[in-house]
């Protein structure tokens, strides 16, 4: 008979049918009860197996962890915590499991020790939530972006600019690490290489994106992004997903609208279309903060706090009122910044990021206007302002309760002159970025953009603190397995 997947028996109860269900075992107690796990939702389905009719040898490899198909009847189940149980008539097993060598064992399991397992952790109901629920904001993602009419582009993952200009790259090279070519000056002699230049992995696709924003006139990014930030932190990954769209015609105001209206419809999303992972890993949150002290703990419960962003407008406020609000908190006053505020410029950190939405306005914040001086070469400088100490661009960051920064993005500088200038204070070679300036060239015009770090997003609504625990297989400092 065809497999049918346990999520479809679950929700269509096909009481009376005979339906073969496929999976790993969970549980299985008395000899009689299996629950079996496929994948495919969270839920566990009840399989009932006649001892007798078995045998003893069947029985014995029927153990947590053993990959088995059963064939039977759906039935009302006569037991507790389910509706409905599948009546077995016949079992196949397909792949024993032996427990004692088996690193999942049927108990709780820590998420650092499973970390240290990151091959087999799927097999687990957090981390089966985990990246069921990634998938559905992958999807909606793709699904917001179609529905307004805009293109995805592949953007290229190997390049030969840096778009941050921070330097922190991968190098990608066919080169014999241990006989590199040299020029007669000493040099490496990259005429030699693959390329016959330096490149790199991409730190973002946002320059490339301008490129077909600015004839396509709305497109969208979604792939690998790689930082090599020596960075061993809960939020921090060497390669992580980056969705970043760009929209021609469009200013800084058009912009937030863009990036809230998208947070908010992927959040939407996950709350309609995967309640039961969601129940699920707020129960496991609600758990592990019991250990925290009150202070530590989130203010609200993982799916009210989803639906207080879908629910709420976010807080609009220029970087310089932000500045005043941090330089009189009670925090900063007290000394308790690990990074005081004392002037404006200073760039915000997390705890700053944290205390505007967790604490003053208890609620997504949206940043703009922030000084030229901590920002990319890229971002559109703005008209002088009174009251406003030095240059600002035209750049906005979203911030998130339990993450910080979410959303990173600005209107970007249209106007050669203003750029070229712009490029020259940070040393940014104009030669090798000829085919981004032709765009200011030839038929320029306002534009603007972010970029969304996927996996932050998925922090936030799994809950999960740590961000090698939303992707599933984390590249950081020391660690590239599989």
């Amino acid at each position: 008979m065809k497999r049918t997947k346990i999520a479809e028996v679950l929700t269509k109860e096909p009481i009376g049918q005979e339906v073969t269900v496929m999976g790993w075992v969970r549980a299985f107690r008395n000899n009689q009860f299996i629950a079996l796990n496929d994948g495919s939702c969270a839920r566990h389905l009840q399989v009932v197996v006649n001892p007798e009719q078995l045998g003893e040898q069947t029985l014995s490899r029927i153990k947590f962890g053993a990959a088995i198909g059963a064939v039977g009847r759906v039935v009302e189940s006569q037991g507790k915590g389910q509706r409905i149980e599948v009546e077995a008539r016949e079992v196949t097993i397909y792949g024993d499991c032996d427990l004692e060598k088996y690193p999942l064992q049927p108990k709780k399991l820590s998420l650092e020790y499973l970390r240290e397992h990151a091959h087999l952790r799927f097999r687990t109901n957090t981390f089966g939530a985990v990246f069921r629920v990634r998938h559905a904001l992958a999807y909606a993602v793709h699904q917001f972006f179609h529905e307004r009419g805009f293109f995805y582009l592949h953007t290229p993952i190997i390049t030969a600019s840096d778009a941050e200009g921070a330097g922190e790259m991968f190098r990608v090279t066919t080169l014999p690490l241990d006989n590199v070519p040299r020029t007669p000056d000493g040099q490496v002699d990259y005429k030699q290489d693959f390329f016959g230049r330096p490149t790199n992995l991409t730190v973002s696709g946002q320059l490339e994106a301008e490129l077909g924003a600015l004839a396509l006139g709305e497109v969208y990014t979604f792939g690998p992004t790689f930082r090599a930030e020596n960075s061993n932190t809960t939020r921090h990954l060497a390669e992580f997903w980056m969705i970043e769209p760009e929209v021609a015609f469009a200013d800084l105001e058009d912009n937030a609208n863009l990036a809230e209206a998208m947070l908010q419809y992927v959040c939407r999303y996950a709350l309609e279309h995967c309640p039961e992972d969601l129940q699920l890993l707020e129960e496991r949150l609600l758990e592990e903060e019991k250990v925290k002290p009150q202070d530590q703990r989130s203010p609200m419960p993982l799916r009210e706090k989803i639906r207080f962003v879908v629910d709420n407008r976010f807080e609009r406020l220029t970087y310089t009122e932000a500045i005043e609000i941090l330089k009189n908190s009670p925090p900063n006053k007290k000394g308790k910044f690990q990074f005081p505020i004392e002037r404006w410029g200073a760039d915000l950190q997390s705890e700053h990021e944290r205390y505007l939405v967790e604490k003053h306005f208890q609620k997504p914040v949206i940043l703009t206007n922030y000084p030229a001086a901590i920002k990319a070469f890229y971002m559109r400088l703005d008209d002088p302002k009174e009251g406003v100490p030095g240059p600002t661009v035209a750049a906005m960051d979203i911030l998130f309760p339990g993450i910080g920064e979410i959303v990173g993005g600005s209107q970007r500088e249209e106007r050669l002159d203003v750029l070229l200038q712009k490029m020259r204070d940070m040393n940014i070679p104009e030669d090798e970025l000829y085919w981004f300036l032709d765009t200011r060239r030839f038929g320029t015009c306002p534009h603007a953009g972010f970029g969304l770090g996927f996996e932050r997003l998925v922090q936030f609504v799994t809950g999960m603190s740590n961000i090698r625990d939303v992707i599933a297989f984390p590249r950081y400092p020391g660690n590239a397995e599989f």
